[in-house]
């Protein structure tokens, strides 16, 4: 078996644990504190983020060749990019600025905050149309 098959497994079924774990913040927020404010969605992203920067902070200061390429990729765009996908955009955001790129990082919220809704505004409005012909 290919490393690349094996790293491409290791993302898969972490983004499955991920992706359950996001499910069962969301079963109990909504439990918790009802279905009127997205308060899972907030959590996750929030408790991804503060996990990713955790994950990201050891990265940078351990010794060059410590640790693994598998377990990163298991952990990082696995298991955190099943739970929130936010947590690698806010680290997108973090690795802009402190390049010194602080309008890129600006721009880069910007677009993703704006492109991205307007993108599920059109194609909702697409869906919808479509359907109703």
């Amino acid at each position: 078996m290919s490393l690349q098959l094996v790293f491409a497994l290791l993302v898969f079924v972490g983004g499955g644990l991920g992706s359950l774990a996001r499910y069962g913040v969301n079963l109990a927020s909504v439990a918790a504190f009802g279905p009127h404010f997205p308060f899972g969605t907030l959590t996750v992203n929030v408790v991804g983020s503060a996990i990713m920067g955790a994950f990201a902070g050891y990265l940078l200061t351990r010794e060059p060749g410590a640790g693994s390429d598998a377990f990163r990729l298991f952990f990082m765009t696995g298991i955190l990019g099943g739970f929130t996908t936010f947590s690698a955009f806010s680290l997108d955001v973090v690795v802009l600025w402190q390049r010194g790129a602080a309008m890129t990082a600006v721009g880069y919220v910007i677009a993703s905050f704006a492109v991205s809704i307007l993108a599920l505004v059109a194609a909702m409005a697409a869906v919808k149309a479509a359907l109703s012909l």
